[in-house]
């Protein structure tokens, strides 16, 4: 799939001499760019990283199809963050320090990516993260490609009162910042609107006991499961909500969540949670021409069976956004590049059209999902308009 990109420079075919377009010493020859991918291809994170790491090299590999980046093919060094946070920190360093990459793909929870943050300021990198997380950050060694709270949390309780008529909520997350932050966010936006929270609880990633609080929630009798669950946690916690006689078909409670994608449903399994709905930006169904390509192109890489989510398509638009603002700035080098990022778009991305804000985030719209047996989700919403990001939404921090 080729992914129309706009940006003064972004046709830039020559092949300039390396002394002009690395002058920090970047791993960059006359040939060839080395960029970094860092991901959990191992522990509770991997169900939800592997589709992030296929993505990208899906479009590393279509980028060095067109002619690479100023004429230079991309070579990928990949690490293992192994779902622990000071090892990914410690794989930044290297990637940064040793193998002198051009640009980071990587990470997935929002404890991975402040582990890394330091990393990215103090040796000046660029890191492209594709996960929908709970804002309140703005980098400048960071593109987030995934959603912000305002984008994501604000617009689906929106719509679940609207629509759902939902009075009360149960908050549910795992135990690190995304989802605490995501149901602070989340507790406000409801109180707002007058309506009520009547139990949050949270459980360490990896956790696979949920009996107790689905009892709890039984109990409380809520309008709505709000469920920030990630990683591996997410099968036992929709196998047990079905076998406790939690039917999300009947939407009594109507359970919503930001953090299962179709790659965690395929875990999970369609039978488990069909009936549920999720707000993102991006579901595989999309009906439209860009997305049907890149889902053909997806498959024929890896395999028929295979599932994309939110946040693999978000990973797979980090290295058409990195090629566009190197051919903007005529440079790799980290400076060039952030000074060229604001404005970027790409007009035939799967999701649509995204553009890169001043704050480093993206333009994009809010869908709401419903979960089907077969493991896929139907949009039943979507705004009408790209959503201007807002990592610090007033009266939410």
């Amino acid at each position: 799939m080729t992914l129309a990109v706009t940006g003064a420079g972004a046709a830039f075919a020559q092949t300039p001499p390396t002394e002009e377009v690395n002058t920090t010493g970047l791993a960059v020859t006359e040939d060839t760019v080395k960029v970094g991918i860092l991901h959990s291809v191992t522990g509770t994170m991997a169900i939800s990283e592997t589709g992030s790491v296929q993505a990208e090299k899906l479009a590393i590999e279509q980028i060095n199809a067109m002619g690479g980046v100023l004429g230079r093919k991309i070579e990928y060094t990949q690490e293992d963050g192994a779902s622990d946070w000071p090892t990914f920190a410690e794989k930044a360093k290297k990637l940064l320090v040793e193998d002198k990459v051009a640009a980071v793909f990587g990470c997935w929870t929002s404890a991975s990516r402040k582990a890394v943050l330091p990393v990215f300021e103090q040796y000046n990198g660029m890191l492209y993260y594709p996960t929908f997380y709970e804002g309140l950050e703005e980098s400048p060694n960071v593109i987030y490609t995934g959603q912000e709270a305002t984008q994501q949390i604000l617009s689906g309780i929106d719509w679940v009162a609207k629509n759902k008529d939902a009075k009360s909520f149960y908050l549910l997350g795992s135990d690190y910042i995304w989802p605490r932050t995501s149901n602070k966010i989340a507790r406000k936006h409801i109180e707002k609107l007058g309506l009520k929270v009547v139990g949050e609880d949270y459980y360490p990633l990896g956790h696979t006991q949920f009996n107790s609080v689905i009892n709890k929630i039984k109990l409380k009798k809520p309008d709505v499961i709000y469920a920030i669950v990630v990683g591996g946690s997410n099968v036992a916690f929709y196998k047990q909500l079905k076998a406790a006689g939690i039917d999300m078909t009947k939407e009594d409670p109507v359970l919503l969540t930001i953090s299962v994608t179709e790659d965690e449903i395929r875990g999970i399994g369609g039978e488990n949670i069909e009936g549920a709905y999720a707000a993102m930006k991006y579901f595989e169904s999309l009906p439209n021409e860009n997305n049907q390509k890149f889902v053909a192109d997806f498959k024929n890489m890896w395999g028929e069976d295979i599932v994309i989510g939110d946040v693999t398509q978000a990973a797979y638009l980090g290295p058409w956004l990195w090629k566009a603002a190197v051919e903007k700035a005529g440079s790799f080098d980290i400076d060039a590049v952030r000074e060229a990022s604001p404005g970027i778009e790409l007009t035939t991305a799967p999701e649509g059209y995204v553009r890169i804000h001043e704050n480093h985030h993206l333009w994009s719209k809010t869908r709401i999902g419903h979960a089907q047996a077969d493991g896929q989700y139907k949009v039943v919403y979507e705004t009408k308009e790209l959503m201007e990001p807002d990592p610090f939404p007033e009266g939410y921090q």
